[in-house]
C-alpha cells in the first residue's frame, strides 16, 4: 500500500512575496531587504532585523500595516488549490503568527507551522520564540515517522534542511548562489514547472 503524500511548502518566495523586502521598500530601509536567501544563520538575521527596527522606531503595527497591503504571488492561489485537491499540504515557515494570519486568509487557511514574536505592550518587537530549532526539518522528519511520503519545496537556505530529509526536494525560483551550493535539487521557475515536479515526485497528475 502506497503512503499518503504530504506536500511541505515554504511560504515567502513560494506563495507570497518576501515580507521583509516589502517592509524595506515601504519604509525606505534597505538593510531590511536581507533574507534567508542571503543569510543562512537565522538567529543572526533576526537579531539584526530587530536592531534595525529599534534604530528606526518601528513597531509590530508598522510591519502589519505593510503585510495588510500584500497579496499572494500571481498564480500561487491556483497552484495551492491544485495541490490541495491532490494531497495534504502543510506550510512550514520561519515567519511569525503575527505576520502570517492575513496572508493565510487570502490563501484559504492552509495549515501553517511558524514561529512567534515576543512583543512588548508598547508594540516593540523584543525577540522571537522558535517552535523548534530547525522546525522545518523536524516537521518533515515527524511526518516521515507518521508514514507520509513527503515532498518539500522552498527557495532559501532555511529550506534546504527539510528538502534533504524529504523523499523529494524541489527548488522554486531560488537565487543562483543557492542553486550552485545545492545542485542535487531540481529547479523550477513557474508554477506550471512546480506542478510537474510535484507530479514527478509522487503527486497524482
Amino acid at each position: 500500500m502506497s503512503r499518503p503524500v504530504m506536500a511541505c511548502l515554504d511560504l515567502e518566495g513560494v506563495l507570497v512575496p518576501e515580507i521583509w523586502i516589502n517592509v524595506a521598500e515601504r519604509t525606505g530601509i534597505p538593510e531590511l531587504r536581507r533574507t534567508t536567501r542571503d543569510e543562512p544563520d537565522y538567529d543572526k538575521l533576526m537579531k539584526g532585523r530587530i536592531a534595525i527596527l529599534d534604530a528606526h522606531g518601528l513597531a509590530l503595527k508598522d510591519i502589519q500595516a505593510v503585510i495588510g497591503t500584500m497579496r499572494p504571488m500571481e498564480g500561487a492561489s491556483e497552484f495551492l488549490g491544485w495541490l490541495r485537491d491532490r494531497c495534504q499540504v502543510i506550510i512550514l515557515s520561519d515567519t511569525f503568527d503575527q505576520f502570517a494570519a492575513p496572508l493565510m486568509k487570502q490563501l484559504g487557511y492552509p495549515t501553517i507551522f511558524c514561529n512567534t514574536l515576543l512583543v512588548e505592550p508598547s508594540g516593540r518587537i523584543a525577540g522571537y520564540q522558535l517552535r523548534l530549532p530547525d522546525q522545518k526539518k523536524a516537521s518533515v522528519l515527524a511526518l516521515e515517522q507518521l508514514n507520509f511520503h513527503t515532498i518539500a519545496s522552498g527557495d532559501s537556505y532555511n529550506d534546504t534542511s527539510m528538502m534533504k530529509v524529504a523523499q523529494a526536494g524541489i527548488f522554486f525560483r531560488p537565487p543562483d548562489s543557492i542553486i550552485a551550493e545545492f545542485p542535487q535539487f531540481p529547479v523550477t521557475r513557474s508554477y506550471q514547472e512546480l506542478q510537474a515536479a510535484f507530479v514527478k515526485a509522487g503527486v497524482r497528475g
